[in-house]
């Protein structure tokens, strides 16, 4: 099998599917490939979209982005951006319609999608990547082209072609991994109820419990008197926090309590005993929700993640690398090509503990950040672009992934038409295109 495109976006989660969107808007001929047999990645797993608000409750991320969340919704899959005092806003969405909806729009692009398809080697002319080899249930095959966008999350592509890359803290620890599910048949007023009228029994993280009052739909983080009561009692629950978000269904939340600390997501054997553990976790926390969580009490289990939910992995190491400084600095970058406004919200590799810090208002994603050292014709989006750990906590988050994501396809059809190598075209040529397709990016000033 030989396959030739003008634009190859490897990878069909978040960045992956605007990047091919936005190749595919002036007509090139654009290939996506991914390894599961659906597309929209952790749009899948039951995760609400974060990031789509700033502090100030303004919308920072529009698009390609935004036009994903208006099909959906279209479809009755996707509520609307709420404000939220922990995580700047969330957008719920119906994860089943997903693969449907970004299916048909897709087609309508005419993207060719190759699923149940993995990258296993790249093809170099000297430092020039020039396509992949690719391998499904037909054998390997090459797929070539004149710009490829990693958008696999784990830097595939990059680090197959020789990318420097870093992966996890100064001692390599990665964020825990999560596998999400769901309960339905849950009392969800009585929950937010109970988390209103007694907020020292039912205390949550950074949301006043007042906010619960007034949201049928919200985001619970926290109970951490529960948890360590059901400790007493005898229940092994892996987190100290209990997060539970509603879903679009009537009497359907879901759970993101398994923590599964040390799995290495570029390791199959790692991902396969942390999927195993999740499992087992997650077991526990169900008897736990509906002995001891007010509205749980006739629920059952309903939904589980089609796979688990990686945080972290590799990081290239680009033309820039972000850092917790720029984040929290709210600096702005002449090369910018997204903006994000939620926090750093890491994870302790080592521990159960999570912390969040904020900036005042938003920040700017480079797009040196988005091109790799070493390897020419290539871009990377989504959470394996180049920043620091810290950072990579606050940029990973969806819909910030989906804003690199389109930038990363924009500046691939940018370098195709003009027969240039991405690192070449210019960024300001590149701004005005994402503007004109409305996405937004802070107005530029003279620092670096």
């Amino acid at each position: 099998m030989r396959t030739e495109a003008d634009v190859l976006v490897v990878g069909a989660g978040p960045s992956g599917i605007t990047a091919a969107l936005a190749a595919a808007e002036d007509g090139f001929k654009v290939a996506l490939v991914e390894r599961h047999g659906f597309v929209g990645g952790n749009l899948t797993i039951g995760l609400p979209v974060l990031g789509f608000l700033n502090q100030k409750s303004e919308q920072i991320i529009a698009g390609i982005a935004e036009w994903i969340i208006q099909r959906l919704r279209a479809h009755n899959a996707a509520g609307e951006h709420q404000p939220c005092p922990l995580h700047m806003s969330f957008t719920l969405i119906e994860p089943v319609a997903v693969k449907t909806v970004i299916s048909d729009m897709l087609r309508e692009r005419g993207v060719d999608v190759m699923l149940n398809t993995s990258c296993v080697e790249a093809i170099m002319d000297g430092d020039r990547l020039q396509g992949i080899v690719a391998e499904s249930e037909a054998g390997r095959g090459q797929i070539l082209a004149k710009v490829i966008v990693d958008c696999t999350g784990d830097g595939e592509v990059a680090f197959r072609a020789g990318v420097p890359c870093e992966q996890g803290d100064e001692r390599g620890g990665v964020q825990p991994a999560t596998l999400m599910f769901s309960m339905t048949g849950v009392d969800t007023n009585r929950l937010r109820l109970s988390i209103c009228n007694e907020p020292d029994t039912y205390d949550t993280d950074h949301i006043p419990a007042d906010y619960y009052c007034k949201h049928r739909r919200f985001i619970a983080v926290g109970l951490r008197g529960l948890i360590q009561k059901a400790r007493r009692a005898g229940f092994s629950i892996a987190t100290d926090r209990t997060i539970l978000i509603t879903g679009l269904r009537e009497g359907e939340v879901w759970v993101n309590m398994t923590r599964v600390k040390g799995v290495d997501g570029t390791d199959p054997c790692s991902v396969s005993a942390g999927e195993i553990e999740a499992a087992r976790q997650m077991d526990e926390i169900v008897r736990y929700l509906i002995e001891l969580v007010p509205g749980f009490e006739e629920s059952q289990l309903a939904r589980i993640a089609p796979f688990l939910g990686i945080r972290e992995t590799r990081r290239i190491v680009g033309r820039y690398i972000l850092t917790r400084d720029d984040i929290l600095e709210c600096r702005r970058l002449d090369d910018a090509i997204a903006v994000g406004g939620y926090p750093i919200d890491l994870h302790h590799p080592a521990n159960n503990s999570c912390t969040l810090e904020w900036c005042s208002d938003c920040y700017d994603i480079p797009y040196r950040s988005l091109l790799p050292q070493r390897v020419d014709g290539l871009l990377v989006a989504g959470r394996c672009v180049s920043t620091t750990h810290e950072a990579m906590a606050a940029i990973r988050v969806m819909a910030t992934c989906m804003a690199m994501g389109e930038a990363a396809g924009r500046a691939a059809s940018i370098a195709v038409r003009e027969g240039v190598a991405p690192s070449d075209i210019k960024v300001r040529r590149l701004q005005e295109e994402l503007r004109t397709h409305g996405a937004y990016l802070r107005s530029v000033s003279s620092s670096t």
